[in-house]
């Protein structure tokens, strides 16, 4: 994919990256981690604009308010070339991060959603036909899984249950998604029960 004319080169070996504040995506979105994004974002984003996005998320776990990113360190940590300007690998998977409207470039500032909205029709007609009938079927299962907040409470405690018992994080995130909970309800239940079992700890 040709990089827009307006993506530059960068002058500068880092780039501040700021999160992009949205109040009703960070509400409802997903985390750029989450299965969500692994399952059916990647197809639109391709690997490197999804792990790129990904590395950013765990630098605002440590930096909420934003952080210097090296260019060149983050390239090779990704597998990518730096190097050919406009059209590198690297800068490719910046310009699809913003042409996805997941990240906004201007000059040297690189504004990245926390989180992201579920694909929009036009994105899941990209998707291969077996994952359009997996996220419509996931769709249908939410809307009639009762009310979301019996839901949650369901997650909660499946969550909690599951940490208690020793399973690893991304053991109990894999079980809450195939019991068809939102990924981003299976997200918050383990955020929770995660809170709940270290206070228990403290205690």
């Amino acid at each position: 994919m040709p990089v827009p004319a307006n993506a530059q080169p960068f002058d500068t070996p880092t780039l501040q990256v700021r999160p992009w504040t949205d109040p009703v995506v960070d509400e409802l979105g997903f985390d750029l981690r989450s299965h969500y994004v692994e399952r059916y974002w990647l197809s639109v984003l391709g690997p490197s604009t999804t792990f790129l996005l990904r590395r950013v998320a765990a630098g605002f776990d440590i930096d909420p308010d934003g952080f210097e990113l090296d260019l060149a360190e983050t390239a090779c940590g990704l597998g990518l070339a730096a190097r050919g300007g406009r059209n590198s690998p690297f800068m490719r998977a910046l310009a699809r991060s913003t042409k996805f409207g997941l990240a906004r470039l201007h000059h040297d500032t690189f504004d990245v959603r926390r989180r992201v909205p579920p694909l929009n029709l036009g994105q899941l007609a990209r998707l291969p036909e077996s994952l359009q009938a997996e996220h419509a079927a996931w769709q249908a299962s939410t809307m009639s899984s009762g009310s979301p907040a019996e839901a949650q409470q369901r997650a909660r405690r499946l969550a909690l249950g599951l940490l208690a018992s020793g399973e690893a994080l991304d053991t109990i995130e894999h079980r809450l998604h195939q019991c068809r909970f939102h990924p981003a309800m299976a997200h918050d239940a383990l955020r929770w029960a995660v809170e709940r079992h270290d206070q228990g700890d403290a205690a």
